[in-house]
């Protein structure tokens, strides 16, 4: 992938890696290792998506407005789409997501979907936890999909908004 189609962006989980192809953002990633690019090399898809992660992480943006380009199964697709209509800040179990797929006995199967999102953060596979509220498997770690389930019940709270 060329230099301008991938942006490497600090933030306060992390260096996120962004990827974008000619259809949108096609991959988000956790990485260790920082590499930079001067700012005019990046492509002006990649800007607009530092400047939404950038006002994600400020708490103040909810929604991504983002072109986004993945492939997957046709069931993995719903799943991710299914992921988008979760709100900012709250939860779904497994099975309420089975259920918005329209395959309620589906959990295993939605999991491993939400385990192959290309997109963390932008389909925010976060906000799905164990049915007893535990936290389970998250791509980046547990300790930040603790992070960003924070960052959206404080955001919710400054905002005056009702939590669950």
């Amino acid at each position: 992938m060329e230099s301008n189609n991938i942006l490497y962006l600090p933030s306060p989980i992390g260096t996120l890696r962004l990827e974008a192809d000619p259809h949108g953002i096609c991959r988000l990633a956790f990485c260790h290792t920082k590499v930079e690019y001067p700012e005019s090399s990046v492509s002006p898809l990649l800007t607009e998506a530092k400047k939404q992660l950038d006002e994600y992480f400020a708490g103040k943006r909810k929604i991504f407005s983002l072109p986004l380009s993945f492939r997957g199964t046709s069931f993995q697709i719903r799943v991710w789409e299914a992921l988008q209509t979760i709100p900012y800040g709250e939860t779904w179990y497994y099975g309420q997501l089975a259920e918005a797929v329209g395959n309620p006995k589906a959990c295993r199967a939605v999991g491993m979907a939400n385990n192959r999102n290309p997109l963390p953060i932008l389909i925010p596979c976060h906000r799905v936890i164990g049915k007893n509220g535990s936290l389970t498997g998250y791509g980046g770690g547990l300790d930040i999909k603790e992070k960003l389930l924070a960052l959206e019940q404080r955001t919710r709270r400054e905002n005056g908004e009702e939590t669950k």
